[in-house]
């Protein structure tokens, strides 16, 4: 991942450069980086996973919200603003104070895996998610495989358990919210053979 930018941003500056640029950054202590756009897999995984999420958690009477990637998270330890592809709230959405349009407390956040961003999701993004005291549950999806990596971390707990969903016919279980979604229908209408 490159830094658009190299200057130390306030957060003021990063906002007004998003709104003046009408385009979307991570913001990590001073630094941006551009969001590049994302595969027809990604867009059908995403919009997969949260048409799952939303209608299992409503139908469940969850007062669980799934949230898209038009939301910004910020990791208030790490100074850093991002976009996870999908996040999940259970309590009462709390917002950052810089920037009331990010959010603060997720249990959950899934993010669908790309080429240029595959070693960023797997390491240095997922320690700085570690740092939300909200955080139990990091799901990673491969776009050109049927393959769910869920990291969980039980409450009162320093120690992420690992599970790997492998192949079409499994189903994903979300601990956190407890439900279950079928690989299938992450995966509905994708095409694998697709190039990223």
């Amino acid at each position: 991942m490159k830094a658009y930018q190299i200057s130390n941003l306030t957060v003021a500056e990063y906002i007004q450069q998003e709104v003046e640029t009408n385009a979307r950054y991570e913001y990590h202590d001073g630094k941006i980086y551009a969001l590049a756009g994302g595969t027809l897999n990604h867009g059908l995984i995403c919009g997969n996973v949260f048409g799952e999420l939303r209608s299992k958690l409503k139908d469940k009477n969850s007062n669980c919200l799934p949230l898209n990637t038009d939301v910004k998270l910020h990791i208030k330890k790490t100074n850093s603003y991002v976009y996870p592809d999908t996040m999940v709230i259970c309590e009462e959405i709390e917002m950052a104070s810089d920037e009331p349009n990010s959010v603060t407390n997720p249990i959950l956040i899934i993010e669908v895996l790309s080429k240029s961003t595959a070693e960023y999701d797997r390491g240095d993004k997922f320690h700085i998610y570690r740092q939300i005291p909200s955080f139990r549950e990091y799901v990673i999806i491969d776009q050109k495989k049927h393959i769910v990596d869920v990291h969980y971390k039980p409450e009162k707990s320093d120690l992420w358990k690992i599970t790997r969903f492998d192949g079409i016919d499994n189903i994903v279980h979300f601990q956190s919210i407890n439900i279950d979604i079928p690989m299938k229908d992450l995966y509905y209408r994708t095409n694998l053979e697709l190039q990223e």
